[in-house]
């Protein structure tokens, strides 16, 4: 009897693993997708475009191996802040050392933002898949055709795929087309392991979810969530949110009159993190001012935001 007969194979060497950016100009449904992916809500979603301000990944393990969905800040033309100009760095980062680009685009739009992601995707040396977002919202079929024939040209991505994030229409195809890009490798992450942030970060993002879904059009983009206490107590998660604006009259608008605002924003984010860590929550909010945090390479370190190119 030979020792290839006394040995079993290992049914991980057949599984494949690897990671998968998602990419785009902002608000195409970047995080919609990933967030139907996983089966959970992972990252924060707004009707707002640059509400993903920093690389999240999401974990998704199955019978046939282990995806890393790599959620991005949209890569836009205007960067003249600080921020603006993180958020690119992050996006462009998450390119590097990835197996696979899914480029996302909204079904029958494409615009310059458009053809400023393309342009950086062609220096890409991996496959990159073009994945037409909200068909849902098309109802002329036949100008989709001729603007797929126009925009899907077969030399510039390895797959077109047809995608509703919202209804979950052809995402099952996207993702076993992913899976067989990848190549055959042990799962990096536990089986039971859904993201790579902490729950710090997580917490921070939710209740920065519930502002910007409350606040005018302009505000979200001037504050952001720093977690100070993050405490199990018996029970009870005992969670402390600093909300950071660059005005004092921002601060005003964020409390809102006899902070109804503020109120209404801690009952909607304690109702997503107690859906998100699966017990009771004790959420309490401040709201400080640090000036043009969002001009300011070094209060963004300091309030957290990563580095892409530490």
């Amino acid at each position: 009897m030979t020792d290839e007969t006394l040995t079993a194979p290992d049914p991980q060497d057949e599984q494949r693993c690897g990671y998968v950016a998602l990419v785009g100009r902002p608000n195409v449904g970047k995080s919609t997708l990933m967030n139907r992916i996983l089966g959970l809500k992972l990252s924060i979603v707004t009707a707002k475009p640059q509400t993903t301000r920093q690389r999240i990944s999401g974990i998704k393990t199955t019978a046939e191996g282990q995806v890393v969905y790599v959620d991005t800040p949209g890569i836009h033309r205007a960067a003249g802040r600080a921020l603006n100009r993180h958020m690119n760095r992050v996006a462009r980062a998450s390119l590097q050392d990835v197996d696979v680009v899914l480029f996302l685009v909204e079904a029958g739009r494409w615009t310059n933002e458009d053809d400023h992601v393309a342009q950086a995707l062609e220096r890409v040396g991996v496959p990159v898949l073009l994945v037409v977002n909200k068909i849902d919202r098309v109802s002329d079929k036949s100008g989709l055709l001729a603007w797929l024939k126009e925009h899907a040209r077969e030399d510039r991505f390895e797959h077109v795929m047809l995608v509703s994030a919202k209804s979950g229409a052809g995402v099952d195809d996207l993702e076993d087309r992913v899976t067989e890009l990848l190549p055959f490798s042990r799962p990096l992450y536990d089986e039971d392991q859904f993201t790579d942030r902490s729950e710090r970060f997580l917490a921070a993002e939710l209740v920065r979810e519930q502002l910007t879904r409350r606040l005018h059009q302009e505000l979200p983009y001037a504050l952001t969530v720093e977690i100070e206490e993050f405490k199990r107590d018996k029970n009870l998660l005992r969670i402390g949110a600093i909300v950071w604006v660059e005005r004092s009259s921002q601060k005003q608008i964020v409390i809102g009159k006899g902070g109804n605002v503020l109120k209404q924003v801690g009952s909607g984010a304690r109702a997503a993190l107690e859906q998100l860590f699966d017990e009771k929550i004790f959420l309490r909010l401040w709201v400080k001012v640090r000036r043009d945090w969002t001009d300011s390479e070094q209060a963004l370190r300091e309030l957290g935001f990563d580095d892409p190119a530490g």
